[in-house]
């Protein structure tokens, strides 16, 4: 088994609190994202785990064992950092087995020449693996830094943003590979990002990680329809969610106590307006192929949302506005029970 648990984990760096009581377990073989802009805590709550840091208060257990104190050549853990950190002069081949090799391991030839192949068709590098690392495209050096993790079958991989500086493309095709790979193996993995499309494709979980402290943490579905409060709401969707006052529009249903409205395009029917009925204007259509950006005047707020491509709206067109079911949050911004998309 190789469950992590962190319990009430606090670290500081000198005045800055950087993980506040921080309460996480990764079950045996779970896909968790920590999700949160940069300053949220997300990296240091890697290296806290790692052993690279050491927390102010609580404990860290690894498969049942308390690591809280041992230095990071004790854990059982595969860190793959943000930038590739590969050995410019050796081939993808000794990339690999550069781990394996260490004294500490005691791991024979032939095992490591057969763990070296697996990985390497495990990432799709295999018709690589003579080449110098130098000789790789972006894609490909990522995929070698996945594959040393890999290689050495460690209870837990942590990894640091390891797609974030790859071009659109080929973050698509790697969070595709990657999710395949922690599937096929059944592999325990601690992610974190700032990405949404990330931890909405690839998670089982996703933790939302504010100033230290983890806001919230639940399925990708739970996390996007019943998010705990604001913060947790405006990190998830695309385009972001709408924060509208109550009273804006239309809103006898809405329960007692709302005070901001979440609407996100689900949540709105937007339809041209009849017989002088408007609550907004068209300002302009931003077409993105197979949908748009409709971008709407709502008296002094803007309210940005999707339609369809062949929309029948035009910049300029009056509109009318109505709820469906949106988020409702109170006055110190927790969502209010009863609202579900």
């Amino acid at each position: 088994m190789s469950e992590v648990t962190l319990r009430s984990v606090t670290k500081r760096f000198k005045d800055n609190h950087a993980i506040k009581r921080l309460d996480l377990t990764i079950a045996d073989g779970e896909f968790v994202i920590l999700l949160g802009p940069t300053g949220a805590g997300k990296t240091t709550t890697l290296r806290l785990i790692a052993g690279l840091e050491r927390p102010d208060q609580g404990t860290i257990t690894i498969a049942g064992e308390d690591v809280t104190m041992q230095p990071p050549s004790t854990r059982d853990v595969a860190f793959v950092f943000q930038q590739y950190s590969l050995y410019p002069h050796l081939s993808v081949y000794e990339n690999l087995a550069f781990p394996l090799r260490l004294p500490a391991r005691r791991i024979g030839k032939a095992e490591i020449d057969r763990r070296v192949w697996e990985t390497a068709k495990l990432v799709r590098i295999d018709h690589k693996l003579q080449n110098r690392a130098t000789q790789l495209s972006g894609g490909e050096m990522q995929r070698v830094a996945i594959g040393r993790a890999l290689v050495r079958q460690p209870a837990i991989y942590l990894m640091d943003e390891p797609l974030s500086s790859l071009d659109a493309k080929l973050r698509g095709d790697l969070r595709l590979e990657l999710k395949r790979i922690q599937q096929e193996l059944g592999a325990t993995l601690l992610y974190v990002t700032h990405d949404q499309i990330e931890a909405m494709t690839m998670a089982d979980r996703i933790g939302i990680l504010k100033d230290g402290e983890l806001v919230q943490i639940g399925t990708p579905r739970q996390v996007y329809t019943q998010p705990a409060n604001l913060h947790v709401a405006s990190r998830l969707g695309q385009p972001t969610i709408n924060l509208l006052p109550q009273g804006l529009l239309p809103d006898a249903d809405l329960p007692a106590g709302t005070r901001t409205v979440g609407a996100r395009t689900e949540h709105l029917r937007i339809e041209k307006a009849n017989n002088g009925n408007t609550d907004g204007v068209v300002d302009r259509i931003e077409l993105l192929g197979d949908q748009n950006h409709l971008h709407i005047s709502l008296q002094d707020r803007k309210l940005i949302t999707l339609s369809p491509p062949d929309t029948a709206l035009s910049p300029g067109d009056k509109v009318t506005i109505r709820y469906r079911n949106p988020l409702c949050f109170d006055a110190e911004g927790n969502r209010l029970a009863g609202r579900v998309a």
